[in-house]
Order: structure tokens, then sequence, then C-alpha cells
């Protein structure tokens, strides 16, 4: 690090010249980042996706809907009501240039008492959707005998856009100004509070401004937008704590070249291994195939990266300039020696009773983790959004008023080597129709069978062989019959985010037939998405523990502090979810009842296990230094405490208000990992780092160090031989 820290001191005025450059490049793409964003990421290639594209391409199933809801106001006739809305959905279909409307009429199950619902068709998304969308609202503006409400994915997936940015305004606006204060008492001036919010927000901009280059390669989520700020901030304030704490110290007596040297060889080593850390975690993702999973991966990992960066570089710059002038504008006056004393009594009352400490601190932790038994996982869909959009409250409306949600519906598309109509296909998917009748889970089949109500494939060839009837029925088969390809569609008495539904597409999918079978349907994606985490995530864990002990046996010389740490942090992630389920699924402390985000687990984990790795990082780093000067491990684990309990405790604090502040968003997948980051990071920060910490460094001894001092002695016993 000695050569590194030269070159950054010596390149201080070329690196702020560059950064300057970069921000403002960058900072112009990063504006442009929300309009490349969409969907909630749950996208991956699979059979779900290629049977959504069979149905399209083969039974002019529509790429996309807009669900239309009416409801009749007083005094307006039944049919009137039903006028009005074929009026407005011939209107809706020229003026959006829709490729088809489905219009409600008595005879059909799309009106109920006073409500009603239609639905716009599109063939493909040109880009053009939010025009045709905005086309469609002021239509809806003009209806003056009904209420027209917009919803289904096209406008769903927009007000998520928009909650998603009004969230990321309401988290900024809470998390900065309290983390400025947290700032303030860390470090007494408004200089030095302020360089670390700067170099923060520059990360963010930053890094936005680099993903905005990822959209023409993969699908961004919009979930983007919440995490590289969350990561970015929280990360980047923390590794300017440490930096210029450590800064502030060295400049007491020494140069400010001297100063900068030292700060960049323990504090710049300490951000380097940190930041690591945090990037092997996030990398875990990438072993899980769904666009959602990819995207936090990607961003996060830039984020990482560019903080690590910047702490290196920028930071080192600027404090290179100001120099003594960073505890310029004090308004409060903090005593260092005052605040070492207090951390250093409270780690020597600690390690007085390690077993104690230990037995009460395991304890708080397994009550806590016990409600994850109940953990309940779901794919966040419309529900995610706040009540007060319209586009939710219709599309709970249609939800409770049109569809029984006690049944699920699946499609199965079956491809034949040869014309479907010919006599073996036919008579082989008369049979695959059977089967599937009789399945206990089936509650109805929708095939050519019910529509033209004949029972055999004999019966139906008799009937396309005669003139007459085959071109009466031909619409109907049409409908179910596209050359190699039949559509049949399975009603199961089992509501769709069930595990029964999961488990028959599964049954289904693996099920031996003559046919080429392509599943589609809402269970079969739950259930491709659900497999590949469950499947993938164990790799992605394996990577994350096996990649951070190394790192940290390497950093610190030992083979047990990082299996402690390793095991503390599962410990600690563990009691955060149960936690969360505590709090969500039981809707406790006025929080709306709601089912865990099946991303959450894996983002919080992939987040936080990196992301306390850091205060591991900082504080055995200083633990280590003062025991290679005395070889004392109790020693050296109360001063390691007492020179970075404070700081490392403000760094938590910060990422506690910044991640926390998302708590009071709207987005609730966003909010569930805003609580769980935060809920994480205090676990970790008090019952792990005060009281865990010092009591088994204490009970461990010098056998925390063992990889060190073998080391060690064996060098020494090498000099004496020579001597």
């Amino acid at each position: 690090m000695n050569k590194v820290a030269n070159a950054l001191y010596a390149s201080r005025k070329i690196l702020l010249v560059l950064w300057i450059i970069l921000i403002i490049g960058f900072g112009f793409y990063a504006a442009k980042l929300p309009s490349v964003l969409g969907g909630n990421g749950f996208e991956m290639k699979g059979m779900y996706k290629d049977t959504e594209q069979l149905l399209v391409d083969k039974f002019d199933v529509s790429e996309a809907q807009i669900i239309v809801l009416f409801e009749k106001k007083d005094g307006v006739s039944d049919s009137k009501f039903q006028q009005t809305i074929a009026q407005y959905m011939q209107k809706a279909k020229d003026k959006s240039d829709a490729s088809k409307v489905d219009i409600p009429a008595a005879s059909n199950k799309m009106i109920k008492g006073s409500t009603a619902y239609g639905i716009i068709h599109f063939n493909h998304d040109d880009g053009t959707m939010d025009k045709r969308v905005e086309k469609i609202r002021t239509l809806s503006a003009e209806e003056k005998e009904m209420s027209v409400k917009l919803t289904g994915g096209p406008i769903i997936e927009k007000d998520m856009n928009t909650a998603s940015q009004a969230d990321l305004a309401k988290a900024e606006a809470i998390g900065i100004p309290v983390a400025l204060v947290v700032l303030l008492l860390a470090f007494g001036g408004v200089v030095a509070a302020a360089i670390p919010l700067m170099i923060g927000i520059v990360t963010v901009v930053t890094t936005m401004g680099v993903v905005y280059f990822f959209h023409p390669y993969t699908e961004l989520s919009i979930f983007i937008l919440n995490v590289i700020p969350m990561i970015g901030l929280a990360l980047s304030i923390d590794f300017a704590l440490l930096f210029i704490n450590r800064f502030k110290e060295e400049i007491q007596t020494k140069s400010v070249e001297q100063a900068i040297k030292i700060t960049i060889q323990t504090a710049g080593r300490s951000v380097i291994f940190s930041g690591l850390c945090v990037f092997i975690g996030l990398a875990g993702m990438l072993f899980i195939q769904v666009d959602i999973f990819q995207n936090v991966a990607l961003g996060g990992m830039a984020v990482v990266f560019i903080a690590v960066f910047s702490a290196l570089t920028l930071l080192p710059s600027i404090l290179a300039i100001l120099g003594t002038r960073i505890n310029r504008l004090r308004i409060l006056k903090v005593s260092e020696q005052g605040g070492q004393s207090r951390w250093r009594s409270f780690a020597t009352f600690v390690m007085k009773k390690p077993v104690t400490m230990t037995i009460v601190s395991l304890i708080i932790l397994l009550v806590a983790l016990v409600p994850v038994r109940d953990m309940h996982l779901e794919i966040p869909s419309s529900e995610a959004l706040p009540t007060k959009y319209e586009s939710r409250q219709a599309f709970d409306t249609y939800n409770n008023t049109f569809i029984n949600k006690n049944t699920a519906d699946v499609y199965f598309v079956l491809e034949a080597k040869q014309d479907m109509l010919n006599e073996k296909p036919l008579t082989n998917a008369f049979t695959f129709i059977k089967q599937l009748k009789e399945d206990s889970l089936v509650k109805q089949v929708d095939s050519i069978s019910t529509a033209l109500n004949v029972k055999s494939s004999d019966q139906l060839q008799a009937m396309l062989e005669n003139p007459q009837i085959s071109a009466q029925t031909k619409p109907a088969v049409d409908s179910f019959i596209n050359g190699h390809y039949m559509l049949i569609k399975a009603t199961l008495d089992t509501d769709q985010n069930s595990d029964q539904a999961k488990d028959f597409v599964r049954k289904w999918k693996d099920k031996r037939s003559p046919f080429t079978v392509h599943i589609g349907g809402y269970p079969k994606f739950e259930q491709e998405i659900f497999d590949e985490i469950y499947e993938k995530a164990p790799y992605g864990l394996a990577l994350v523990l096996f990649s951070t002990y190394v790192i940290l046996m390497i950093a610190f010389r030992s083979v047990l502090i990082p299996l402690k740490a390793i095991i503390m942090n599962i410990l600690s992630l563990t009691a955060t979810f149960g936690l969360l389920v505590w709090l969500f699924q039981n809707g406790q402390l006025g929080l709306t009842e709601s089912n865990i985000a099946l991303v959450l687990p894996v983002f919080v984990f992939g987040l936080v296990f990196g992301l306390s790795m850091d205060y591991e990082v900082f504080l055995i780093s200083r633990i280590h230094e003062v025991y290679h000067q005395t070889r004392d491990n109790n020693v050296a684990t109360v001063e390691g405490l007492a020179s970075t309990s404070k700081i490392i405790t403000s760094a938590a604090l910060i990422m506690i208000v910044i991640t926390g502040a998302f708590a009071f968003t709207d987005v609730t997948p966003v909010k569930q990992m805003g609580v769980g980051i935060a809920l994480a990071i205090f676990i970790d920060a008090t019952i792990v780092r005060m009281l865990l910490v010092p009591s088994l460094m204490k009970l461990l001894g010098d056998a925390n160090w063992w990889f060190f001092t073998k080391k060690r002695d064996k060098s020494s016993s090498n000099e004496q031989l020579k001597s």
C-alpha cells in the first residue's frame, strides 16, 4: 500500500480534475436513468416465457392488456351503461391504436351490478405505450355517466416507477439531513461532516450514470432506483467516515502528506477489504438467473466499486487540499479521549464476564429468530403499489369483483411433429385432455373438446370432414389449434400462489408425453422463479461464505476470527428475518400486514453480509494492529474497541438512518428492504459488535491469532537459526 499511497498523493490534482469530468458526464446520464427502467424485474428465460410467446404467435393472445374498470353512476340505466361502455371502448381502441377490445355485455361475466370491465389489447409494445395510456386517460376524464379507472400491467408498471422515484426523494429528504446531524456529532465541524455526504452523492450520481449504459443489454428493474442510493450513500459515507477519522488523528502530529499516506495505508486498506466483502456478497446474486437479481447485483457491484474508487482517489485528493482546514467551522466540541475512555470501560466490563455476555447475546438472537419458521414468501405484485394509486384501487376492485381467488389457470400448448388435426396427434391430444380432467386438482378443462362438445378425436374428425359443419366450427378450431400446436386451459381448484399449484406444473412438466408440452400461466411463472432461487441461491451463498472467509483470513492472519465473524453474521441475519416476519406478516407497530417479498432474504443477506463485514474489518484491523505491537490479546481487544467504537457506531447509525429512511416509503418491497437492512445493522452494531465480539475475543484468547502467531513464531525461529 506504500507505493499506492505515494502514487495517489502525487496524482491528487489530476484525480480531482478527472472526478469533476466524471461527475458532469455521468450526471447527465444519471438524470435519464428513470426513463429506461421498467417492470418489477421478475423475468427469466424459461418455459413460462417461451409459452407466453407461443400464445402470442400462434393463438392471437395480446402481448399487453389494459383493464378498464367502469362504475355506473346513480340514475343511469343498465342499457345506457352498456351502450356508453361500448362507445368508450371503441373510441379507446381507435385513439390508442389497439389491436382489439373486449366489451362487456349483459350475457357475459364482465358485468356485475353497477361494476363492469373491458380489456384493451395491444399486439406489440413499440416504446409508445406510455403515450397510448395518456390518450386513454384523456378519454376517461370525459365520461360523465360512469367513473372510469385504468389498470393492468403497463399502467401498474408506470405507476410503480413513479412511486419508486417519489420514495427515493422521500428517503433522501429524511436520511440525508439526519445523517448530517450524526456526522456533526461525530466530527464536530461542518467541513468534516459535509465531505462524507458529498462523496456519497458523487458515488450515487456516478453509478446511476454508469448503470444507464446497461439498458441496451439487459432489462433494468425499477427497484434499481432505490437500491443504488441505499447502498451507495450508506457505504460511501461509512468509508469516508473511517477515512476522515484516521486522517484527523494523524494530522495532529504529522504533515498533510504523511497523514494522507498513512491514512491510505491503514484506513484505505480496510476500505479495500470491506468493499471486497460487500462486492462478493452482491456477486453471489449473479447465480440466480432472474432479471431483478442480476440488476441488483450489477447495480450494487457497480456502486460498491465506485464507492471504493472514490474513497481511495477523490477523498484523499480533497483532504490533501484541505489539510488542517478539515477542522474548520466547528460548531460542537467533540472529546476523543472522553469517548475512548467510556468505550474502554465498557469493553473491560464486558470482558470481565465473557460467558454471561455470550449467553445473554445468544438468547436474544435465538428468541428473535423464532418467527422465521412462519415466514411466507411471495412475488411482489400490484399489492406492492400504494393504495393511493388509481391503478392499485382499480386492480383490487377488479380482483375482488370478478376473479375467483380460489382458482388458478394453467395453459398447455401441445406441440406435435405433424399437423395436430392428423389422426395420431389428435388421438394423443384427446388422451392428454382426458388425463388432465382426471387430475384431482383440476376443476375444469377448456379445449377443442369442450368448445365443440365432442368426446373423441374420431367425432371431431367426422365434424371437420363435413363441409357445412366444418365452416361453422372453424372459429372454435382456430382458437385451439394452429398447425402443429394445440391450446388447452386447465383451471385448478386452488389459489394461483399456492404450493399445490406449483407442484401441479412441476408434475406435468416432467410427465411423459408424445408431445413437446409447453406450460404457461401464473402458477408456472411462480414455480420457475421460486425454483430458480431455491436451486441457485446455495451456490451464491457458498461463494460468499468461502470468499469472505479467505479474504478475512488473509486480512487478519487468523483462522478463527473469519469463522467467528461469519457465524455471528448468519445468526444476526436470521434474527433479522425473524423480526421482519413479526413486523410485516403480523402487522406489528402500525405496519400493514403483508407477506415477505421473495427477493428480501437474498437481497438483505447479499447486502448486509458484506456491509456488516465493513465493521468487522474496521474493528479487527485496529485490534490486529495493537496485537501486532503488544502481543496481548486482551489489551488489543480493549484498545481496538476503544479507538474504533465511536466511529463504527457513528457509521452504523448513518447506515441505519439512510436505509431505515426507506421504512417511510410506500412501495412494500422497498419498505421491507429498508427496515430489514436497518434492523440487521442495528443488531450487528449492538449485540454483535458490543457484546459478542469482546466476549468471544476474551474467551478465545491468543487462539484468535493462531494463523498470525504461527507465522510470526516460525519467522522468529528462522532468524535465530541464521544468527
